[in-house]
């Protein structure tokens, strides 16, 4: 299929008439005020990682669909109660099949976006030029910096960002501190890494992974209080309304706001939207010490295969299991 994939018709996806305007809509998906490439193993090769997540879905068929020929994963496993999504044989997305699940109320603790790390900055353009030759609606996209980040829906309304990392030597510190900004993305520098008029983004590449998540909360001091002194992430950006932590200097495995759930009471665990995501431990005795922080700072900590589950303060389930070998 020979198509013209323009800058204009990219903006457009966002509902935006310029670059501004698609620039502030992520300028409002990060919650930020207008002010190379990297190996996705950046993100990957640090003592916790995010690992997978897990979505309460009414339409199976619909939601599957959509990240099968929108974000490119693989189809692993189907069944009638749920499917299991990921790439090169590892499962990052599992779906829930509950039909009569009510929708999750607005306002609420949960999740704000499920965001893929593609491996480089070429593949990010590539998938660009797919989700535009394929009229995707997109939310909003930005340069934060340290990484070029594009947003979107899934169907019942859970965020997505697809996004790529610039090299960790560019990224800048102060102390424990990391800048992330929220500007314009250039997207005639992106797609010039790809043809523009033929979109070859079949399927996602080898490598992706889910590099963050990022969490609606009730309150960011007592987010980072469990998922910092109990979990063991490490501070990296405060801001009012959010937070950023990850583990081994990611810029962020966790992003933790209140822009639309300050105050938020605990979850309904019978809503549709975010079941649980993973943290991944890099070795046995990490994973056992989490274990005994949380039991021993009051959290409730159940076993799942290979690992254990917790709850954050708002009932958002987090499991920390073994690394695959």
């Amino acid at each position: 299929m020979t198509i013209a994939i323009t800058r204009r018709r990219i903006i457009e996806l966002t509902g935006a008439a310029s670059i501004a305007v698609a620039t502030a809509a992520a300028l409002r998906a990060e919650g930020a005020m207008p002010a190379g490439t990297a190996p996705v193993v950046v993100a990957h090769a640090t003592p916790l990682r995010i690992g997978a997540v897990s979505l309460v879905v009414r339409d199976l068929d619909r939601v599957a669909a959509f990240y099968r020929d929108v974000i490119g994963l693989a189809v692993l496993e189907r069944r009638a109660d749920g499917a299991s999504l990921g790439v090169d044989g590892t499962a990052l997305l599992h779906l829930v099949h509950r039909p009569a699940a009510p929708f999750e109320a607005q306002g609420s603790a949960g999740l704000y976006h499920t965001a893929f790390l593609m491996p480089t900055r070429k593949d990010l353009a590539r998938w660009l030029v797919h989700v535009a030759a394929n009229r995707v609606r997109l939310t909003g996209f930005a340069d934060h910096h340290v990484s070029e980040a594009v947003y979107l829906d899934d169907p019942e309304g859970n965020g997505i960002e697809v996004y790529a990392d610039r090299p960790p030597e560019r990224w800048r510190w102060d102390g424990a501190a990391v800048t992330m900004t929220t500007e314009h993305l250039d997207i005639d520098d992106l797609v010039s890494l790809t043809n523009i008029r033929v979109p070859d983004y079949a399927a996602a590449p080898s490598g992706l992974r889910i590099g963050h998540v990022h969490l609606r909360v009730g309150d960011t001091d007592r987010a980072a209080a469990f998922y910092g002194g109990l979990v063991g992430l490490d501070m990296t950006r405060q801001r009012p309304g959010a937070a950023f932590m990850s583990a081994g200097r990611y810029h962020h495995h966790l992003g933790l706001n209140v822009w639309q759930s300050r105050g938020a009471g605990p979850r309904d665990r019978a809503a549709t939207g975010l079941g649980w995501f993973s943290l991944e431990a890099a070795s046995a005795e990490l994973l056992e010490a989490r274990r005994d922080k949380l039991a021993t700072g009051g959290a409730s900590v159940i076993s799942v295969p290979g690992g254990i589950e917790t709850s954050d303060p708002w009932g958002t389930s987090v499991r920390i299991v073994p690394r695959p070998a």
